[in-house]
C-alpha cells in the first residue's frame, strides 16, 4: 500500500471539505473539553470525600446553661454525666471503633469561640454557657451511625452530630453537576460522529468518478477506503487536542490560579498530573469515534 498516496489523497479530502473539517474540529473540541472537565470533577469529588471523610469527626455536645433541648431540662451537664459519657466512650462496645478522642472543656470552647469570632463579638457569652463537647475521630466513618445512636436523647447531652452529614450535600450537588457534563458530552459527541459520518460521505461523494477509476484498475476496498478514515481522524485529533489543552489551561489557570486562592476551605484539590493523565484518554476517544465513524461511512457509501 502507497503511504505516501493515500496520505495525499486525505489531504487533498481535507483541503476540498475545509469548512466541513472546521466544524468536525469544533464539534469535537466541545464535546471532548466537557468529557475532560466531567473526568476532573468526578476526581476532585473523590479527593474531597477522601480527605473529609478521613478528618470527620462526630461531636457529642453536652448541656450548657443555655441549652433548650428536652434532654437538657434539668440544666448544664453535671460532672457525673459528664463522665458517664467518658466511661461509654472509652468502654469496650465502642473503644473499638475509635481512633482518636477528644475533649474540650468550657474554657477551650470560649477560646477558640473568641479566636473565632472576635473578643468584640464574643464579649456577648461567657464561659459558663459553652458547651463541654467529646470529639470522636473513628477508625471507620463509616460506622458514625452507632455513635449518634449510642448518645442520642440521653439525659446531659445536648446534640451528637456526625459532620460528614454536612458535606453531603455538598457532594451530591457536585455529582449532579458531574452527571449534566456528562450528559452534555455524550450529545455533543454523538453531533461529533454524526458530522464526521456526513463529511465522509460528502468527500466520497466529491471523488465518485476517482473511486470508481480506482475499483476498474483493481484497487483493493482498504485502499479506498483509508484515506476518507484518515480525514475523520485527522480532524478530531486536532480537536482533541485543543479539548486537552482546554483542560490542562483550566486546571492551569482557573483551579491552581484562581479557585485555591479564594476557596480557602477545600485545601485539596485536582493537579496538573490529574488533568496530565486526562489528555491521552481525550485523545483516545477522538482518534477511535473518528476512525470508526469515518470505516463505517465510508464502508456503507461503497456498497450503495
Amino acid at each position: 500500500m502507497r503511504v505516501g498516496l493515500i496520505l495525499a489523497e486525505a489531504l487533498g479530502g481535507l483541503r476540498r471539505n475545509i469548512s466541513m473539517v472546521i466544524s468536525v474540529v469544533l464539534v469535537t473540541f466541545v464535546s471532548l473539553t466537557f468529557v475532560g472537565a466531567a473526568i476532573l470533577m468526578q476526581g476532585q469529588i473523590s479527593t474531597m470525600r477522601d480527605y473529609w471523610t478521613e478528618r470527620a469527626q462526630v461531636s457529642v455536645s453536652m448541656c450548657s446553661t443555655v441549652s433548650t433541648g428536652e434532654s437538657c431540662l434539668d440544666g448544664a451537664a453535671t460532672p457525673e454525666q459528664v463522665d458517664q459519657v467518658r466511661a461509654e466512650l472509652e468502654g469496650d462496645p465502642l473503644a473499638s471503633l475509635i481512633g482518636d478522642l477528644r475533649f474540650e472543656n468550657k474554657a477551650e470552647a470560649y477560646a477558640n469561640i473568641t479566636e473565632l469570632l472576635g473578643e468584640e463579638q464574643a464579649s456577648v457569652l461567657t464561659e459558663e454557657q459553652m458547651s463541654e463537647t467529646f470529639y470522636v475521630t473513628l477508625k471507620d466513618p463509616g460506622q458514625s451511625q452507632v455513635i449518634v445512636e449510642a448518645f442520642a436523647g440521653i439525659n446531659g447531652v445536648e446534640e451528637v452530630r456526625d459532620q460528614l452529614q454536612y458535606l453531603d450535600p455538598l457532594f451530591s450537588a457536585l455529582t449532579v453537576a458531574t452527571y449534566i457534563a456528562v450528559g452534555i458530552a455524550v450529545l455533543m459527541l454523538i453531533a461529533a460522529i454524526l458530522l464526521i459520518a456526513t463529511t465522509i460521505r460528502l468527500s466520497a461523494y466529491a471523488r465518485r468518478k476517482e473511486i470508481g477509476i480506482m475499483r476498474l484498475v483493481g484497487a483493493s476496498n482498504r485502499f479506498i477506503q483509508t484515506p476518507f478514515v484518515l480525514e475523520g481522524v485527522f480532524a478530531a485529533f486536532i480537536g482533541s487536542v485543543l479539548a486537552s489543552a482546554a483542560v490542562v489551561a483550566g486546571v492551569h489557570f482557573g483551579v491552581n490560579g484562581y479557585l485555591k486562592g479564594r476557596v480557602p476551605f477545600i485545601t485539596t484539590w485536582v493537579t496538573m498530573q490529574d488533568a496530565a493523565l486526562v489528555v491521552p484518554v481525550l485523545i483516545g476517544i477522538g482518534v477511535l469515534l473518528a476512525a470508526l465513524s469515518a470505516g463505517f461511512a465510508i464502508r456503507r457509501w461503497l456498497r450503495t
